[in-house]
């Protein structure tokens, strides 16, 4: 359980104050919770790349401080929120070459409070922080207008949650005792191996094997499939064949299943330091396009996967990943996946985006394939969407 590693406040366009500075949390799993108040002041005050600094505080035996940067850290992200956690490192530190393995995730704290991560972001690798990457984070942690919609906004306050765990440090300091356990490394081992593999699924022409045991314990649709009612494939020379799905998102269903990480890769900028970053961004940007369209197909595809086999924890994260990444485009189709499986806060985050969009851009919204599907399969849907653009304009 990670411990409480002190508060931190930003007050309008004020400088961040620290109301429990340099608080140990006591174990190598420790949180700090940044209150902003008076947004939107604060993202408006500030051009892109402006942050504000979070006091100091101690986790796993480091200090650590958050940078803010409320409107961006650069041009391309202007409308979002970036969020970096970043190791105190000073000259001593790089005179013994000091390398501190975590991993961190940034949230809005109710949805951490109530364990539903809609708004989660994990870093999906252990992230080695040193005197070249002394800080990581998420340029696209939230959409300002996406926060501006929902509730976490209370009355111009809100609060981020930055978790860490430390997971080692550099093997000139590492303590054994405080290693925590690779678990996720060794369960993902087992099913690169293959080694005991007892069931044998085939996915559009792709073999998988597994693990019968490994699947039940993390999906209740598994555990009747392979050992219930629904009972398939009762040796071991069974395959049993999964329709409707393509082999990818099946492979980034049991990456999940066997290590409870994220399966699909960040972009570039995410998984660099800023130097890097900067060049990377002037260097992909037509790639990155593509990229993101391909990604946006398969986080819907592995949003519907999660929900048959009831993953909720995967459900909630590809939620909040087709939520920040709504389009013009892609809004209707994302519509239809949200009503179809039941998630309310997807519907209305489609809602309020087609809220806010110009004539051109509805234009554009309405001559899409999505639009009909949507119109012609779920009418209900229609109607609730006049009912909050009517509700809205009485405001």
């Amino acid at each position: 359980m990670s411990s409480f590693a002190g508060v931190s406040v930003v007050d309008g366009d004020k400088e961040c104050s620290c109301d429990t500075s340099a608080v140990h949390a006591g174990t190598d799993n420790g949180y700090h919770l940044l209150v902003v108040r008076g947004y939107p002041g604060t993202a408006e005050g500030s051009p892109t790349g402006d942050s504000i600094t979070t006091g100091i505080f101690m986790v796993g035996g480091y200090y650590w401080y958050i940078q803010y940067y409320p409107n961006g850290l650069n041009p391309d992200c202007a409308d979002y929120i970036s969020l970096y956690v970043a190791l105190v490192y000073d000259n001593d530190d790089a005179e013994r070459g000091l390398a501190v393995e975590a991993k961190f995730s940034f949230s809005l704290v109710d949805h951490v409070e109530k364990q539903n991560p809609v708004y989660i972001c994990e870093a999906n690798k252990t992230c080695t922080f040193s005197s070249s990457a002394t800080s990581w984070g998420r340029n696209k942690f939230l959409r300002r207008d996406a926060l501006e919609w929902s509730s976490d906004l209370k009355g111009g306050c809100f609060t981020i949650r930055c978790d860490i765990m430390v997971v080692c440090q550099d093997s000139k300091t590492e303590d054994a005792g405080r290693t925590l356990s690779g678990i996720h490394h060794h369960f993902n081992n087992l099913l690169q191996t293959k080694v005991g593999a007892d069931v044998t699924f085939e996915v559009s022409g792709e073999r998988f094997a597994a693990h019968r045991c490994v699947l039940a314990a993390r999906s209740k649709v598994f555990m009747a499939q392979l050992f219930g009612p629904m009972k398939e494939g009762t040796t071991t020379s069974t395959v049993i064949e999964i329709k409707d799905m393509e082999a990818k998102v099946f492979r980034a269903l049991l990456i999940f299943i066997y290590t409870d990480v994220f399966p699909l890769p960040l972009r570039e900028e995410d998984r660099m330091g800023e130097d890097e970053m900067s060049v990377i961004m002037e260097e992909v940007k037509e790639v990155e396009a593509v990229q993101d369209e391909l990604r946006l197909q398969c986080l819907q595809h592995l949003f519907v996967a999660a929900d048959r086999y009831d993953l909720q924890q995967l459900k909630f994260i590809c939620e909040q990943q087709l939520s920040e990444h709504i389009g013009v485009t892609s809004v209707m189709s994302t519509l239809a996946l949200a009503e179809q499986h039941h998630c309310q806060g997807l519907k209305e985050a489609c809602f309020k985006f087609i809220q806010i969009q110009s004539p051109s851009c509805l234009q554009t919204v309405m001559s899409t394939n999505g639009w009909d599907h949507v119109y012609t399969t779920y009418p209900s849907v229609f109607k609730e969407f006049i009912a909050n653009l009517a509700s809205n304009q009485q405001k």
